[in-house]
Parts: structure tokens; sequence; C-alpha cells
């Protein structure tokens, strides 16, 4: 991927909905395999495609998009973005490999790097390092509150991000994609380790249901990339074996 920032003009204004935390209402994100939310609270039942932004079933009011959780390496091959409506304010989304759309993504990891690259404003870039790859964040006058963050943050420090992605093209032809944060929170290791597992089942679950059920997106993802779902499935599986060593390790030989 180009180091290569999207452009800064953000003439695209947006709502910053959310209060910096990363506890989100129910229904917010996604589950974990224990039918969950990150916080521990009881998953909302309602579909997120007829939940509103205030976690209530009310369809004519606009709806917050589910958190989808993703990998660095997806996140990355995931430059195919689409719509559902002709409404100005239809969502745009993002195609997973894996066969799911995502129009707000939840990710963890460590940042490894900010820096300011703004011509006239602030326009914080930081890198995210995830055990699969890189993702690059980055947030301006619209995004205070996380701007804040980067700009106040002393890497190297584990973070958690719900955010939307972005794609663009570089002077090259390349197309990258990065990430707008709604919110950064500054975590730890045990967090962040448990993103990874369950970001894993998830990434599992998916490559599994496009094998076993398909559905519209995942012939859409086999239409537009050239790696397949169990090629992520595959990658995820290696994250939690590298994962299990690593805790194994750190069993057997703890450091003070």
């Amino acid at each position: 991927m180009s180091n290569e920032q999207p452009d800064t003009d953000q003439s695209e204004a947006w709502s910053q909905t959310d209060d910096g935390e990363i506890d989100y209402p129910e229904g917010d994100t996604d589950t974990d395999s224990t039918g969950t939310t990150d916080d521990g609270s009881d998953a909302q039942q309602n579909s997120p495609d007829t939940t509103s932004s205030d976690g209530n079933s009310d369809t004519s009011e606009p709806r917050r998009e589910v958190a989808r959780r993703v990998f660095a390496t997806e996140f990355n091959d995931a430059t195919y973005t689409f719509k559902e409506s002709s409404e100005d304010r239809a969502p745009v989304y993002a195609l997973l490999p894996t066969g799911e759309r995502a129009n707000r993504v939840f990710v963890a990891g460590t940042l490894t790097e900010t820096q300011d690259v703004g011509s006239e404003s602030e326009y914080w870039q930081g890198r995210v390092v995830d055990p699969s790859g890189t993702f690059f964040v980055y947030a301006g006058q619209y995004q205070p509150e996380a701007a804040t963050v980067l700009r106040e943050a002393e890497p190297p420090v584990y973070v958690s991000i719900v955010g939307k992605p972005r794609t663009y093209e570089t002077d090259d032809g390349e197309m990258n994609v990065s990430l707008r944060p709604e919110s950064i929170s500054i975590t730890d290791a045990g967090t962040r380790d448990r993103w990874v597992v369950e970001t894993a089942l998830r990434t599992v679950e998916r490559a599994s249901d496009a094998e076993t059920d398909p559905t519209e997106y995942d012939q859409m993802a086999a239409e537009r990339y050239e790696r397949s779902p169990e090629q992520y499935k595959q990658d995820a599986i290696s994250v939690l074996e590298e994962l299990d060593t690593d805790a194994e390790s750190q069993t057997a030989d703890p450091t003070p």
C-alpha cells in the first residue's frame, strides 16, 4: 500500500455522533461468539438494518450501521465501494473480500506513528498495526476528538478505533483504503488480544459462510477480488495460532 495520503480537502463534512469512547450503544457493533457486545452487555436482537442511531427500532429515523471487525489485510484489499440507494445521504459500503458489506469498522492494534500531513490545517495520519498488517488512519477538523488523540498520543500505544473506510486513488492509479475515525480510544494489550481473537473468529465465519451459503455480496466479492475468502480464513487461523504461541511462551517464561 502506498504511503500517499488522501486529499486533505475535507469538504465532505459529517456529523460527530460518538462521545469518544469505545463502548457503543447496543446493536452498534458486532456481538461476540457468545452473543454479547464488547462491554459484556446483552446484544440487541434488532437487525442493524432496522436499528436507529439511538438503538430503537424505527425505520423513519437515521440508522447507524454495525461496525464490522476486520483485519488490516482484508481491510486494505476492500477497494470496491458501492451504495444500495440513489439517495444523497445513502450509506457508502466497502465490500469486504470475505463477502460482507461494511459502512463502519471496529479495529484495534498498536499506534506506531503519527504525523501531521495537512498543508493548510491540521490533518493527522496514524499508522495502526495489527497481526496482519497496517491501517492508515486520517483525522482532521471534522474529526476533532480523534485528531486530538492522534496529536497527543505517544506511540507506541494500543488503540481501539471505530470508523468508516474510505478509498482514494493515488497519482500512479493505485487504489488505497484508509480509515476515517469516529472515535479512537487508548487501550491495553488485553483488549487488543480479545479483539484479535474475536476478529479472527468473525473472519473464519464469513469465509465459511461464503463457501456454504453464499450471498449476493459473496458473488460480488468473487467477481471483483483475486484473493479468495479461504485465503483470509487461513490468515485468521494463523493469527490465532501465533497468539496462542505467544501466550504459551509468556506463561512458560514470564517477564517481570
